[in-house]
């Protein structure tokens, strides 16, 4: 398990880490441009969402595939789903090149900060299909267990874009500063030399060939088995961002501006709360996945609940320790008083919140990996769009309580959706399934 799990968290720490020092590093311009990218990113999110469901796919049905020992098929799945993500990134990118501003000005973004949100779908947005190969061939990579060659390859990809972004943002040499476009050029130009690099390593660690060149002619079952997983892990987080959406559309049409501003500041704390979690999830998701492969389902099962209780450990030590250096970290960030006052209080929130949300990252990965896809879309639209959004509105706007009332209404979604989940692995319903499967 650690050996899964310790460069995967490196791995998505420094990418999260590279998020945060683009918000330091416009931090120190202004507020509102911090504003813009964290409202970008949301877009930017949900287009991942998009390509991220033949991730899931592709992760699940080549770890199914080595742990019965079929490397062909294992390639096979590979070479779809580089083919798929490609063709679905390239379609994402026209669509943000051509429609960014009518996105924008969905979620009622105005001014400066539409302007500066704009610049950066444009720099970051319309280039999604190279995200979309990186993250695919990451995923490649940890299902044969070279978790550590996704590692190094994101380490000299977040060096390059801390550097790059010094060189747009403080004048070095006589250079002007380019702000947000410069930071999205530079996000862009990480990417891809980090993308090349993972070609690199693949092409040197996985030595059979994939017949990328004759992916048209392999089985049309492997990109259905591809869909039939994906599709619903996408309806899922396609659901969950939404639901953000609308939740963003609130705090910006009722509370301003620097209520958005404080909730990006408070998710990008938060958003290193979860890493031990996810990175868990995945690397149980792998380990499942083999087992059920070599059909040792009783091995499955246990592997979940252990993993469990380890991520749950893991969210709640976290969340405590954040929660006594919120007001210095947040500090790093802003110095506007009612911004570090109204995120801490979040972050202590956070401690309530983030073993709940364990609970859903975990369980929700390993059904997945045993192939119990359509409960955790159907409970998740129920929970996030009836509990989340609804309970978000009538205590955050209604009652007036901001920030406070949105993060009540996420911590009944996560706990309401997590002991859901826990009902639905105990209960053992996809066991049934697999053992019956032909």
């Amino acid at each position: 398990m650690a050996a899964l799990a310790v460069p995967i968290f490196v791995e998505l720490a420094l990418a999260m880490l590279m998020g945060n020092v683009d918000t330091l590093m416009l931090s120190q311009f202004s507020d509102k441009a911090v504003a813009a990218v964290g409202i970008a990113n949301q877009v930017i999110f949900l287009l991942i969402v998009m390509f991220g469901f033949i991730v899931t796919g592709t992760t699940v049905l080549m770890s199914q595939a080595l742990g019965a020992g079929n490397k062909q098929r294992a390639n096979e799945i590979a070479a779809i789903s580089l083919a798929a993500n490609l063709a679905i990134g390239l379609l994402l990118s026209g669509i943000v090149f051509l429609f960014q501003e009518q996105i924008l000005a969905l979620m009622n973004v105005t001014g400066q900060v539409a302007a500066d949100a704009s610049s950066y779908l444009v720099f970051v947005g319309s280039f999604m299909f190279i995200q979309a190969i990186l993250v695919t061939i990451s995923a490649i990579l940890r299902s044969h267990s070279f978790t550590k060659d996704a590692m190094y390859a994101n380490i000299g990809m977040n060096v390059i874009g801390i550097v790059l972004n010094y060189i747009v943002l403080f004048e070095p040499f006589g250079l002007p500063s380019y702000g947000v476009a410069g930071v999205a050029i530079a996000t862009t130009v990480s990417r891809v030399l980090g993308l090349i690099a993972l070609i690199v390593l693949m092409k040197k660690r996985i030595k059979e060939p994939m017949g990328l060149m004759k992916v048209f002619k392999m089985p049309k079952e492997h990109l259905q088995e591809l869909l039939r997983i994906g599709l619903p892990a996408a309806g899922e987080q396609i659901a969950y961002n939404m639901s953000q959406f609308v939740i963003i559309f609130f705090i910006t049409t009722y509370m301003g501006t620097l209520f958005v501003t404080t909730r990006i500041y408070a998710f990008n704390l938060m958003n290193f709360i979860m890493l031990g979690s996810i990175a868990l999830a995945q690397a149980t998701q792998i380990l499942i996945a083999r087992h059920v492969g070599a059909k040792e389902y009783d091995d499955a099962y246990k592997r979940c609940m252990d993993s469990l209780k380890l991520s749950i450990l893991t969210a709640i030590v976290t969340a405590v320790g954040f929660s006594f250096v919120a007001e210095p970290l947040l500090s790093i960030f802003t110095d506007d008083e009612t911004i570090i006052r109204n995120a801490t209080v979040l972050i202590y929130l956070a401690i309530i919140l983030e073993p709940g949300r364990a609970f859903n990252i975990m369980i929700i990965t390993s059904l997945r990996a045993v192939n119990d896809l359509k409960f955790p879309l159907i409970m998740g639209i129920i929970s996030m769009w009836g509990i989340g959004v609804v309970v978000a509105y009538v205590l955050g706007v209604h009652f007036a309580l901001g920030l406070v009332g949105i993060w009540i209404a996420y911590i009944l979604d996560e706990w309401f959706r997590g002991i859901a989940m826990l009902f639905r692995w105990r209960g053992r319903s996809w066991l049934y399934a697999l053992q019956n499967r032909p």
